[in-house]
């Protein structure tokens, strides 16, 4: 199940990173010198008064300002994707901060394109994502906690339209909405097992009808979907008004817009349609927007942050959940196919640690040299490589340095690079900030102006859901084929008959494996992927397929991360990470 946040934990004191003590990722961002907002927001050409302060060091964009510079001429699109995530950790967001860093040091005007962390696994199996080391973005507990309230708006529109379709239905029930068929699930942004599945309307008759409720985690609702899609306010409501909510007796969809939900949902939107600006701790303008899982939605920040920073900078750095095979392919297949978006490079993130690992060597040996377990592990970026070249962008594979990843086994990966066409440099930004992304950067730049970018989504809109989704798992997972549960044929079917057959597929499935086996290291073959369930998110526009075991509401572990978190008495808070 997933996380919401792109890399798998470090330790909070690394000494296989670099060999000696180090500060904590909190530490180093709480000794941090700010700049204030305003003069980060200079950077990008941004006045006063395009920005919404939320105090010293976070800014809202003013729409004036996405208005003024719709004429202006995009930047290039940078998209920063990993491996399958692993315990070794990938470190993708680190990456794309430190990149965008180290475009700063090369004296470029860049803007990172970053998602918001999802409050539940803060407090979780994550404690935090904010990137790590010295290429983080601050200020890190307020993004890891509150932020400007995003969440929050999300949250409190999905569970207006949730009671509003409860009341209807206790208030003589005018569109004769089938309670069996209810499939609106309420949301909050915390890992909560238990809300899964749960029963509503107990009590007198006056307390509603009786029936079978869902929770899912904020950033998996469509809510969030739609918010990350949406071009401007009208679209929104657009969106917003097609959502399914329920069918009826007679089998007929009835939608947010039927309800007379989508103005009062759209009003709680209101601010968090407006993408947010902070900084990296290098000053690097970051506009960090929307965030929805990977593994479950299409685990992207917003249309409007990245087109906005495309308007602003001439590099613009943004990344998508988990690995290639889930954020890459869907920034490339749904956000990119709908907003118009063409990125320009690939960079594909990868650790040494990270392919012993997939070559089975256990986490507590990944720090001695292993050449064959990283021969045999290695299949897993040579899949990763493959799939994105088939988008026709040109791939910069780098490889998150450790201290212990010894010359034979980087050589080793970056000649394998080579000879699949790929640019190759080592990134050292988790130690050294963008000064130890500056060959990274290099490499990138020389990429953009030699390489050119012939990006297509992977399939047309035309073919079939089912073909949509036999092209995903064949091309991406390298599935041999796809079997589909009795309930989620009939809902693909009846998906098309309601028009809307045309829609890209999201496919929800595991992060850690290319198969929808989690166990399943390495590059699997011979396996099939199980489709277990089907619906149409018709907000968002594309239909999710779920595979395997999946869950849109994830769980704590034994020992979470909110054991660790604390404050003092002049508010410094602990534990985050």
């Amino acid at each position: 199940m997933g996380t919401g946040h792109g890399r798998v934990p470090l330790p909070v004191i690394c000494p296989e990173r670099i060999g000696k003590r180090m500060k904590t990722d909190i530490q180093i961002a709480q000794e941090a010198e700010m700049l204030h907002i305003q003069e980060v927001a200079s950077q990008l050409g941004i006045g006063e008064d395009d920005l919404e302060l939320y105090g010293k060091y976070k800014a809202k964009l003013s729409d004036a300002l996405m208005e003024r510079v719709k004429g202006n001429k995009d930047g290039k699109l940078i998209l920063v994707t990993a491996i399958n995530p692993t315990p070794a950790g990938e470190g993708k967001t680190t990456t794309s901060v430190g990149l965008g860093q180290a475009f700063g040091k090369l004296g470029k005007k860049v803007a990172l394109a970053l998602r918001e962390p999802s409050l539940g696994p803060c407090f979780g199996i994550k404690g935090g994502a904010a990137g790590g080391g010295y290429a983080q973005v601050v200020p890190m507990e307020d993004l890891n906690l509150h932020f400007t309230g995003d969440f929050h708006a999300v949250t409190s529109a999905n569970n207006l339209l949730a009671a509003l379709l409860d009341n209807h239905i206790q208030q003589g029930n005018a569109r004769k909405i089938d309670p069996r068929q209810v499939v609106w699930k309420r949301c909050m942004d915390m890992n909560d097992r238990v809300l899964r599945n749960i029963v509503v309307g107990l009590g007198s008759k006056m307390d509603g009808m009786v029936r079978e409720d869902h929770f899912v985690i904020t950033v998996a609702s469509e809510i969030m979907a739609v918010l990350c899609l949406a071009e401007d306010m009208a679209d929104l409501k657009q969106r917003l008004g097609r959502i399914i909510v329920a069918y009826d007796f007679d089998g007929k969809p009835v939608t947010a817009g039927d309800l007379q939900a989508t103005g009062a949902m759209a009003a709680l939107l209101k601010d968090a349609l407006k993408p947010n600006l902070i900084q990296t701790l290098e000053h690097t303008p970051a506009i960090v927007h929307g965030g929805p899982f990977a593994n479950i939605a299409h685990g992207c920040n917003s249309v409007r942050a990245t087109k906005t920073a495309l308007k602003l900078a001439d590099y613009v750095v943004t990344e998508a959940g988990f690995g290639a095979d889930l954020g890459a392919e869907k920034f490339m297949d749904i956000k990119c196919r709908m907003a118009g978006l063409k990125p320009d490079a690939v960079v594909l993130v990868a650790t040494i640690r990270a392919l012993k690992y997939n070559g089975g060597v256990p986490k507590a040996e990944l720090s001695k040299e292993n050449l064959e377990a990283l021969k045999k592990g290695i299949v897993n970026l040579e899949k990763h490589i493959e799939n994105l070249q088939k988008y026709q962008v040109p791939v910069v594979v780098t490889l998150n340095s450790f201290v212990t990843d010894s010359q034979q086994e980087t050589d080793f990966v970056a000649q394998f690079c080579k000879e699949r066409g790929c640019e190759f440099a080592l990134s050292e930004v988790w130690e050294k900030g963008g000064e130890g992304g500056i060959a990274l950067a290099e490499k990138v730049l020389e990429t953009l102006e030699t390489k050119e970018s012939h990006f297509k989504p992977l399939y047309e809109d035309s073919l079939t859901l089912t073909e949509k989704i036999e092209t995903v798992a064949k091309e991406i997972y390298g599935a041999d084929g796809v079997t589909y549960a009795p309930a989620a044929l009939k809902e693909l079917k009846r998906i098309e008959e309601l028009g809307m057959g045309h829609f890209p597929v999201c496919m929800a499935k595991t992060q850690y494996s290319l198969s929808d086996d989690q166990s399943k290291l390495g590059r699997p073959t011979g396996f099939t992927v199980n489709v277990r369930e089907a619906y149409v998110s018709a907000g968002a526009g594309f239909v999710v397929a779920v595979t395997g075991a999946i869950m849109t509401m994830p769980g704590l572990g034994k020992s979470p991360a909110a054991y660790q978190i604390d404050v003092d008495d002049d508010g410094i808070i602990t534990g985050l990470f």
